[in-house]
């Protein structure tokens, strides 16, 4: 049928030709691409919480959304639970990270605010951002100069309204942490609001896997974003905060207004993850014994450096070479994929090395041995 549609067939051939052609693949291999950074996804605790959810007559389906009959007390159990799990007001549950960020940021900042977000922010936060009536502005990657000189330079110009400056815990194609702390003290002296995604922080950073900015998460003017299907192992997010944040997003996010319920079995999946955080100390304790192993040995075999998270970002540039290598590694059984743009600016297309639960310091290390092959084959 591509005679019937001549310019979709074409920009997929030129993708194709170009090495950014896209297609879905079956799992295999050793899992260095998924972000189940703790083994939950397929552990015995969801298992059996699952179990225990279905026999206590848990539904697996909402019906509707969350304003009509789709509200499930496994909905409010899990948002109470989790706003006292990681220090906030309240809390809210939403299908997924994507969804989530375009809620808050097509309905919180208000038309006359400033929305002043890192340059390397996830794209669901460019999608609220379109959606929204606020003015945006980025700033240089994890530069807190260039943040406080935007909104001088916002204020001089004119600007009255709220800002609100937006960034990650932990950036997904980069691994490199945001500098949390010091952007609270950015937002606490200009009176801007802080909203910090914690998508690939949950679970592995903080005191208890609550994220890097779980001290300061208390705060008023501190929004925090958990999603729940990288360390926790399910699916759906929490946006925590302020009441009168989650109330306004009750009331007018058109993605949680007219969305169905997530299902009240993912709930109640959800709230075991959170539980098992807190009480399985050994979990969060194993993942970090793999990353620093990790971050040795990309150092000792391939002489990579400088990573600082459970993603390792190896950055080869050229669309076609990336793919090459990922296929290569695929083959000898490690699953790592190549990521191109739009996800990641021109020139610098990279494989993108994940530790996830299931792997073990050995098949990490032969992991290694086969990607310094690769590499050696490219000089």
């Amino acid at each position: 049928m591509t005679e019937a549609f001549p310019r979709h067939a074409t920009a997929l051939e030129t993708l194709q030709k170009r090495g950014r052609f896209r297609q879905l693949m079956p799992r295999a291999g050793h899992d260095f691409a998924s972000n189940d950074y703790l083994g939950l996804a397929a552990s015995d605790v969801l298992k059996q919480a699952a179990a225990d959810a279905l026999a206590r007559g848990v539904a697996v389906g909402a019906g509707g959304s969350r304003l009509l009959r789709g509200n499930d007390v496994e909905h409010g159990l899990l948002e109470q639970e989790a706003a006292a799990f990681f220090g906030t007001e309240a809390a809210l549950f939403m299908g997924g990270g994507f969804n989530a960020n375009q809620a808050i940021f097509s309905t919180l900042p208000q038309q006359g605010d400033l929305v002043l977000y890192d340059a390397l922010i996830h794209a669901s936060t460019h999608d609220g951002m379109r959606l929204g009536r606020a003015e945006t502005r980025r700033f240089a990657h994890n530069d807190v100069q260039d943040a406080a000189a935007q909104i001088s330079d916002w204020r001089v110009s004119g600007g009255t309204g709220q800002i609100w400056i937006a960034i990650e815990a932990v950036y997904s194609m980069e691994g490199t942490l945001g500098p949390v702390a010091e952007m609270a003290v950015l937002a606490e002296a200009t009176g801007a609001v802080l909203v910090v995604d914690e998508a690939h922080a949950t679970g592995v950073f903080g005191d208890l896997g609550r994220g890097l900015a779980h001290d300061i998460a208390h705060r008023s003017r501190v929004l925090t974003l958990h999603t729940c299907g990288k360390g926790l192992g399910v699916s759906g997010a929490l946006i925590c905060g302020a009441q009168v944040l989650i109330d306004t997003l009750i009331n007018r996010a058109r993605g949680f207004i007219f969305a169905t319920a997530p299902s009240p079995l993912n709930a109640a999946l959800v709230r075991a993850a959170l539980q098992d955080l807190a009480q399985t100390l050994v979990r969060r304790e194993q993942a970090w014994d793999q990353i620093n192993h990790a971050h040795a040995e990309a150092a000792r075999l391939c002489g990579l450096k400088g990573f600082q998270s459970q993603i390792l970002p190896v950055i080869l540039g050229e669309d076609q070479c990336t793919m090459q290598v990922a296929q290569a590694l695929q083959g000898q059984g490690f699953d790592i994929r190549g990521i191109r743009p739009p996800t990641v600016p021109r020139g610098t297309s990279r494989l993108r090395i994940s530790l996830t639960g299931s792997l073990t310091m050995r098949v990490i290390t032969a992991m290694f041995e086969a990607l310094a092959g690769e590499l050696e084959a490219l000089k």
